[in-house]
């Protein structure tokens, strides 16, 4: 079955995610006499880009469909290398309510429940587009219109509350070209231009916590559709309409190159109070022009404070929307591409960290194992890669004020929020093999989760 297209960008020639003292010993006994109660926890897979990202305070994510997640590379490379994902089609409004206030959220449904079980965040996508849009809705009067979209959101953000970091709440509401005008759709002709506010003010009724987004392609950089909207995000936070982010999609070829004022155009919806993410990411190309590519666009998120995270389009070209144009970071055989070390690079991560197996490549995957009132016991389980290791280091970042109070089958040092642990006798691993090293923490009123960094191997 062909591709659809991401978040809906339709063929055209402009396409629109740490240490110095030593730490004690602590042995389970101890912890078990301390009166720590054991619980299951939430898995937290970790992998070189979603690590290297997350050392610099943003997620690495990716576009994920339902059905390769049976295939053993495409689940692997996911899971070794993002720890953000947007299911590409399965939330769409053809997808989850195909007739009206009839919801099917199977395929999402398996999406979310991955993603979970790697501790990976997701990115809801999407309540309100004109496309995909099954036929009854555009058949509706004004009224039932207005009732049904309401309802949809309310519907499909309830299904999912608690699990949605970013929702694009309304997606691509404007036409390309000088005009600057809204598109025509179902929701402009009918509801004029109020929709899109009723959008988001729906969808702040239904969930407080999760982050409200407006998402469009061909708005990278400067320009008429851009403005258009910067012009709404700037007149929603005046007027406190509930909007918290805008997502670029970030679609570039040799035709619709990454804009030179890329940088700045975010950073300008960035000083108006809005977090500003990459959503949509990927570049047609190959080899070292795809890879510098890659490199602006990241560096560019980087020098923006409040840009939160990056996505790329899709796991590996062979399953892009445009794989004709290998715009991806992982070719057909899930073999990295020039862009993916130049990523990792603008990350400021290692080729030897992550997943994916290779020489001197391992993994750093965290599970909460107990928890109690004031503190919790962690467990970062490391893995070798396709080949032996002699070695490991794994930096964690536990979020101020909480404090690392013991460590034990490691051997840890600290700098600040900061501790990294080295093997205190367990560093020599045989390809595919695993260890662990496990630490106690005082959370002194922060419950939040650290952040485990890349594994380095050697």
């Amino acid at each position: 079955m062909a591709q659809i297209p991401p978040g809906g960008a339709p063929a055209r020639s402009h396409l629109s995610a740490r240490a110095g003292r030593a730490l004690s010993l602590v042995t389970a006994g101890v912890l078990a006499a301390a009166g720590v109660v054991a619980l299951a926890g939430n898995a937290h897979a970790v992998g070189a880009l979603g690590d290297a990202a997350a050392a610099k305070g943003r997620y690495f994510g990716t576009a994920v469909a339902a059905n390769h997640l049976g295939e053993a590379a495409y689940a692997s490379t996911l899971d070794a290398q993002f720890d953000s994902v947007t299911p590409e089609n399965e939330m769409k409004w053809d997808a989850v309510e195909s007739s009206r206030n009839s919801f099917n959220f199977s395929a999402a449904d398996q999406i979310v429940s991955h993603a979970q079980s790697k501790g990976m965040k997701v990115r809801g996508h999407t309540l309100v587009w004109h496309s995909q849009l099954p036929g009854w809705v555009s058949g509706l009067g004004a009224t039932d219109l207005r009732s049904a979209m309401n309802n949809h959101i309310t519907q499909v953000m309830t299904h999912y509350k608690g699990k949605i970091h970013s929702w694009d709440v309304v997606n691509e509401a404007y036409q390309d070209g000088s005009s600057g005008a809204r598109r025509s759709s179902p929701f402009q002709d009918k509801l004029g231009n109020g929709f899109i506010e009723e959008a988001f003010r729906t969808a702040r009724t239904v969930d407080a916590d999760a982050k409200l987004c407006y998402n469009d392609y061909n708005t990278d950089g400067q320009n008429a559709k851009s403005n258009a909207v910067y012009a709404m995000v700037k007149d929603f936070k005046q007027r406190g309409v509930p909007i918290d982010c805008v997502g670029f999609q970030s679609h570039f070829n040799s035709n619709s190159p990454v804009p030179s004022d890329f940088q700045a155009n975010l950073q300008r919806f960035a000083d108006l109070g809005v977090d500003v993410q990459i959503t949509e990411l990927d570049i047609e190309g190959s080899g070292s022009s795809q890879a510098a590519n890659y490199t602006k666009v990241v560096n560019a998120c980087l020098a923006v404070t409040r840009c939160t995270g990056m996505t790329v389009w899709g796991v590996t070209d062979k399953y892009s929307w445009r794989s004709s144009g290998t715009p991806l970071l992982f070719d057909g055989d899930y073999n990295k591409k020039p862009a993916y070390d130049a990523v990792l690079a603008a990350l400021g991560g290692s080729a030897g960290g992550g997943g994916g197996g290779g020489t001197g490549a391992c993994t750093a995957t965290y599970t909460q194992t107990s928890t109690w009132n004031g503190g919790y016991n962690g467990q970062v389980t490391v893995k070798a890669g396709g080949s032996g290791i002699s070695a490991w280091t794994v930096p964690v970042t536990v979020p101020s004020p909480q404090k690392v109070s013991a460590v034990w089958n490691g051997t840890a040092t600290t700098s600040g929020d900061v501790m990294t642990v080295k093997p205190a006798w367990n560093g020599t691993l045989a390809a595919g093999a695993s260890t662990s090293f496990g630490f106690t923490v005082t959370t002194n009123g922060n419950t939040s989760a650290p952040v485990v960094g890349a594994c380095t191997a050697s």
